[in-house]
């Protein structure tokens, strides 16, 4: 079997899974004012699992643990510093156990219902450089970012993910400092960045955190430091495409893209004019032909977005 490494350096188009945060609470789940998903880990571990196989039923070759606000410095604003090493090793036990769900389905394969579920399904530890929680209410100063960085990059690559993936990176120390800790476990390492569109048309990393950030200076300026894969991430629909533009003006390596559709309104994610399933399909499915490696969603969208770009991606083109 390839390593996800291999797969993306052969140029392969590989498809990842929608949001985990938003699927959650479309299904019922509470979200916290601090740590958003976090907690749904061991609140309701069975619906992060089915979650997580939802998507693979769907068609995804990646699925990402819910580690995304389960950060120490997420988790000490929610009280819970104490259980850090347990939330992330449960997350990507969860993750881990649904590939395998997965796989023992497959291959009885009884109602014929998995035929998008992947041959090979990669599990990427999330890790976000998000500071001070959801409010960004107080933010560490970069040598304890740093350090927590470091134990949670440890914590997901000795659970045994496959990669580690930096999401909503939107300031170039905090960014670099996660991505230097998540390099040190020797596992792959993909970087999501959140742009945002000024009124004049220019693009800066978002939300920012001290300052703007021209999206294409913090782009470079953090891959400098490593990884393997520079994606959009957590970004509205229709400003991807501009900023998968900056993207390879700065980057020539692997690109990914999984955008938002929808809007935040702390602590819930509001589910206003979402994508259809098709024109997400299309949209994602421009991406890939204009060279673009990675595709998948964020907040908002769903296994029903994954599954329509799955059987986009397996129709012969004509």
């Amino acid at each position: 079997m390839k390593t996800i490494t291999e797969r993306i350096e052969g140029s392969a188009t590989v498809l990842m899974d929608g949001a985990t945060g938003s699927e959650l609470q479309k299904r019922g789940v509470p979200m916290n004012n601090v740590a958003w998903s976090g907690l749904a880990t061991e609140s309701n571990p069975d619906l992060v699992r089915q979650v997580h196989l939802d998507y693979i039923r769907a068609g995804a070759e990646i699925v990402i643990t819910n580690t995304f606000a389960t950060g120490r410095h997420m988790l000490r604003l929610a009280g819970m510093e104490s259980r850090t090493a347990e939330f992330n090793q449960h997350a990507a036990q969860l993750a881990l156990q649904a590939r395998t769900d997965a796989g023992e389905a497959k291959s009885n394969d009884f109602d014929g219902s998995w035929q998008l579920a992947p041959d090979c399904v990669w599990v990427a530890g999330s890790l976000s450089p998000l500071s001070g929680g959801l409010a960004d209410s107080d933010i560490p100063s970069l040598p304890q970012m740093r350090s927590e960085f470091e134990e949670q990059a440890v914590l997901l690559a000795d659970a045994g993910v496959d990669l580690l993936l930096l999401e909503m990176v939107r300031d170039i120390d905090f960014g670099c400092a996660a991505l230097e800790a998540a390099l040190a476990t020797g596992l792959p390492v993909w970087v999501g960045f959140s742009c945002e569109r000024a009124e004049d048309g220019r693009l800066f990393l978002a939300p920012s955190i001290r300052e703007k950030v021209p999206f294409a200076e913090g782009v470079a300026a953090v891959m400098s430091a490593g990884g393997s894969l520079a994606a959009v991430m957590h970004s509205d629909v229709d400003v991807t495409d501009a900023a998968l533009a900056e993207v390879k003006s700065v980057w020539k390596g692997p690109i990914g893209a999984y955008p938002e559709s929808g809007y935040f309104k702390k602590p819930h994610w509001q589910f206003v004019d979402i994508i259809s399933e098709d024109d997400f399909a299309g949209r994602a499915m421009s991406w890939i032909d204009q060279g673009i490696q990675l595709v998948g969603g964020c907040c908002g969208i769903g296994p029903a977005h994954i599954r329509k770009l799955a059987e986009r991606l397996k129709t012969p083109a004509m």
